[in-house]
């Protein structure tokens, strides 16, 4: 057995508790990095392996985003997730699905429930984000609250059940909380775009454990030196526009680095100013104060655009 068959199956059908009551588990998986090397060099032609080793060129791949080589390896997963969850993660479009249908069995009897001191605060600064924590107490009656609710909820739903209605109409008020299954299956390039989105901090905080739970307790084993290069490339990096590059060379020019408010202002695109609100303008704020070229305070900047 190769090592990469030894790794599938210690992961195969092993969940990787999430939340309360749900779980991520490998299905199965093709190809590994061997595989991401093999279509990379059908490209070049044959003799190119004593130019260029495995972990160099999967770096190259990465760095310089030549996606195709990632798209010849897949996994498949059984996800459990609340449904609430699941309508972010189904926004990913690049992958087969198959869920879990409450039309055709007894829906799950499991609802996502929310401890005393994990009630988030809705952000000032970002209509979908949230920040901070209830009190304890405040916390404990909300989360009393919700265990009234589900409860009734799901005896509703048995009522319904028991009276002979149609799974497909007696399944219409169970919250979102409660949790669904599926089957998903992906390639490597669109699972590592979704955790790059999914695992940052501006992700719900419900949905990066499940991420994580992916990236690091599968998509890492599996693919050990493409995980690297993609911790490096994309998870860790930095990326600078334009703009961005602008400033900074403004600012070098005029010996304003580290720049103050003032410096960065004045050394800010034309189109920023006047405006009272620029996310563009904050982000920049932001990327230069994560490389230590802007002093103050760190202001929240706007998380990619999300629906979900």
């Amino acid at each position: 057995m190769s090592s990469n068959a030894a790794v599938v199956e210690s992961l195969r059908w092993k969940k990787i508790p999430v939340l309360d009551e749900g779980f991520v588990c490998l299905v199965d998986a093709m190809g590994d990095d061997a595989a991401i090397v093999q279509a990379a060099r059908v490209s070049y032609g044959a003799g190119t392996k004593q130019v260029s080793d495995d972990r160099t060129l999967i770096r190259y791949l990465m760095r310089h985003e030549h996606t195709t080589p990632f798209e010849m390896c897949e996994v498949k997963l059984l996800v459990r997730v609340p449904m609430d969850c699941w309508r972010q993660w189904i926004r990913h479009r690049m992958a087969s699905v198959n869920e879990y249908s409450t039309r055709y069995s007894v829906a799950i009897d499991a609802a996502h429930r929310t401890g005393s001191d994990q009630w988030r605060k809705q952000a000032a600064s970002n209509r979908q984000g949230s920040e901070g924590t209830l009190e304890p107490e405040a916390g404990r009656r909300l989360s009393q609250a919700e265990a009234e609710l589900h409860a009734h909820a799901r005896d509703v739903y048995r009522q319904r059940l028991e009276a002979g209605i149609a799974r497909e109409q007696a399944r219409k008020d169970l919250p979102l909380s409660t949790y669904t299954e599926a089957y998903w299956k992906i390639d490597l390039h669109n699972l590592l775009h979704f955790l790059q989105l999914r695992m940052d901090e501006h992700a719900q905080w419900e949905i990066r454990q499940y991420a994580s739970a992916i990236g690091r307790e599968i998509v890492r084993p599996l693919f050990p030196l493409a995980w690297e290069a993609f911790e490096d490339y994309r998870l860790g990096s930095l990326r600078l526009t334009r703009l961005d590059c602008a400033v900074i060379a403004r600012l070098a020019a005029a010996g304003k680095l580290p720049a103050d408010e003032a410096a960065f202002a004045a050394a800010g695109d034309p189109s920023w100013a006047g405006l009272t609100r620029c996310r563009e303008r904050d982000e920049c704020r932001d990327k230069l104060r994560q490389l230590g070229l802007c002093r103050g305070g760190s202001e929240p900047s706007a998380p990619a655009a999300d629906a979900g």
